[in-house]
């Protein structure tokens, strides 16, 4: 197997914009009824918003007496034909407004709909991913991607696409029937738009990279804002509050300066469409004046003229801010597909419809490692050629100086990363060809910091698994843990706040061995997890490992030296080679790495 390449860059844009909206239809099939009703809708909407200024226009010509465009109409005594184009006027007015409404809540719906797929997908595969991808992506970014990008993408259908189809249909139908009603006003305003229209693209063309430009500032200020907060003790313990401080302001003010652009772009849009349809109402009255003046045309035509500018370019307008929305939506998909286009590294194999590699009936926790080499980067490697065997019920201790690779090893067990080069097997059966959830039912990890979810401690214990109090009780007393569960102020159901918080770090340490106990591995891999307890709690803790450990695969990362004696293994690493491999009384014999740290610690001790 060769080095892994690193991944394409999240704000890589190589793709159109045909491109990045089709990333998006599947979505948009999944709601294909309503997004097709809402479509169907926009028709009677676009007729009914022609037909108004025609109604005005008539009523006018039949007050002044002039020829009518519906003969019946003229027909008709004078008050009756008035209240006849009022009626007409009102169903007009009052259909529009239903089916706007209407069509307005299915587009919304539509948008909702996409938006929630988008996130959940998002979500799917980013949690997908392996660690590689998050040692290399601040989290901060990573939040942004998943909240207010996909928000400004669900606009891209609630407000943007269905909202510029239809104001497209407007402006076509209303220059239809202009041109119908009366040529020369109609080639005036069609004169108007055509260049108006090309301008608002090129507006909206330096709206877009001012987006992406802001989005990318508010993704690194949402970076900054969560490495902060998460590390709000370092930062006062070290006095670096107003340092940081004047750090965000300088990132926010990039923010602002980015969004600022933004809003040159739109509201240059904004104010040219105002002005032009002045212009496009000061032109129609200028034209069809002289020709209301040479009796070419009726007065009740001009007015009909001078509304069809009014509302030419109101779904101009409309267009406009839609098209801005949908700029900020491609925006999005830029950015969200960087992260969908993130290959999922560690998968489970692919056996058409068949079974996976047959699950572990009895399994004996029997770990080799076969010429495995793991690079974090090409070319850099965290270890090489690791070549050893544990034997089922071993107890093996990995011990060496920081960045030797003992972490790296147990990462790579668990498959959080994949090996470079070489194989693991797990009782004969490579770990590439197990499924994940079979193979991290046989490996129970305890490491030095045990996390904790928002949430109680039983479902902190199960994480998502179908135990019964019992089990979980059970579980807990066999790691000494349940006396100090039953001392929380409501047992198994007290609620824990994010990260644990109202925990001491020992505390949620004790819920990691519960963790494990009650899914009962056949290996179980240990990387200081004793480290954060005091004295007492250790030896309680102490007393359930030496239970947990009886009959069981071990690999035990410590650092005090002290604590690993007892194993009947113990591998020294360095480098990423091993350069030692025995039991502590034949290291420290053999005089070499093992025996220069032992004795280091206990000079320091």
């Amino acid at each position: 197997m060769t080095a892994s390449t690193p991944a394409p860059n999240l704000d890589a844009r190589n793709d159109s914009d045909w491109q990045l909206l089709k990333r998006l239809i599947p979505y948009a099939r999944r709601s294909s009824k309503l997004l097709l009703l809402s479509l169907v809708l926009l028709l009677p909407l676009a007729v009914g918003n022609a037909l108004q200024p025609i109604l005005v226009g008539q009523a006018i010509s039949l007050i002044r007496n002039e020829a009518t465009a519906f003969d019946w109409l003229q027909a008709m005594p004078l008050q009756q034909g008035l209240n006849t184009v009022a009626w007409l006027l009102l169903v007009t007015v009052v259909v529009r407004l239903t089916l706007a409404g209407v069509q307005g809540y299915f587009v919304q719906e539509v948008g909702q709909r996409i938006t929630a797929d988008i996130r959940n997908d998002l979500f799917d595969h980013v949690t997908s991913l392996a660690m590689r991808f998050f040692d290399r992506t601040p989290v901060g970014k990573m939040i942004t991607r998943l909240t207010s990008d996909v928000d400004a993408l669900g606009e891209i259908f609630s407000t943007g696409a269905i909202g510029i189809i239809s104001d497209v249909l407007s402006i076509g139908i209303l220059v239809a029937i202009a041109f119908a009603r009366q040529w020369q006003l109609a080639l005036l305003l069609l004169g108007l738009l055509v260049p108006i229209a090309a301008l608002i693209v090129y507006f909206q063309h330096r709206f877009r990279i001012a987006n992406y430009r802001a989005r990318e500032k508010l993704s690194d200020l949402n970076a900054m804002l969560q490495e902060n907060l998460t590390g709000t003790n370092v930062v006062q313990l070290f006095r670096r509050e107003q340092y940081n401080s004047d750090l965000f302001r300088r990132v926010n003010q990039q923010y602002i300066t980015a969004v600022d652009q933004t809003i040159f772009y739109d509201s240059a849009v904004s104010a040219t469409l105002e002005w032009v349809a002045l212009v496009a109402i000061a032109a129609v009255l200028w034209l069809g004046g002289q020709l209301v003046v040479k009796e070419t045309i009726a007065f009740g035509t001009l007015a009909e003229f001078i509304l069809f500018a009014q509302r030419l370019f109101e779904p101009l307008r409309q267009f406009a801010d839609k098209f801005t929305a949908i700029q900020a939506g491609l925006t999005a998909v830029e950015r969200i597909s960087g992260i969908l286009n993130e290959p999922i590294e560690i998968r489970d194999p692919d056996r058409g419809d068949g079974p996976l590699q047959p699950a572990i009936a009895a399994a004996r926790g029997e770990i080799r490692f076969e010429h495995v080499s793991l690079a974090y980067k090409p070319g850099e490697y965290a270890i090489r050629d690791l070549n050893f065997t544990i034997h089922p019920g071993q107890k093996v201790a990995l011990v060496g100086p920081t960045g030797a690779g003992k972490t790296s090893i147990v990462r790579l067990l668990c498959r959080l990363y994949e090996a470079t080069e070489g194989r693991i097997l797990l009782d004969g059966i490579d770990v590439r060809d197990m499924a994940q959830g079979e193979l991290r039912r046989h490996l129970g990890t305890i490491l030095q910091d045990g996390f904790v979810f928002a949430g109680d401690v039983k479902s902190n214990i199960a994480l998502g698994e179908t135990y019964d109090l019992a089990t979980l009780k059970a579980a807990a007393d066999r790691t000494n843990v349940l006396p100090f569960i039953e001392g929380l102020p409501d047992g198994f159901d007290t609620p824990l706040r994010e990260r644990g918080t109202n925990l001491s770090t020992g505390q949620k340490q004790l819920l990691a061995f519960a963790r494990v106990a009650v899914r009962d591995p056949s290996v179980l891999i240990l990387d200081e997890a004793t480290a954060n307890l005091d004295v007492g709690t250790e030896a309680l803790v102490q007393d359930a490992l030496d239970r947990l450990l009886r009959d069981r695969t071990a690999i035990i990362i410590a650092h005090r030296l002290s604590t690993i004696r007892s194993a009947d293994r113990i591998i020294a690493l360095k480098q990423g080679q091993i350069v030692e491999d025995g039991s502590h009384d034949a290291l420290l014999q053999n005089n070499g790495l093992y025996a220069s740290l032992y004795r280091l610690q206990m000079l320091g001790s």
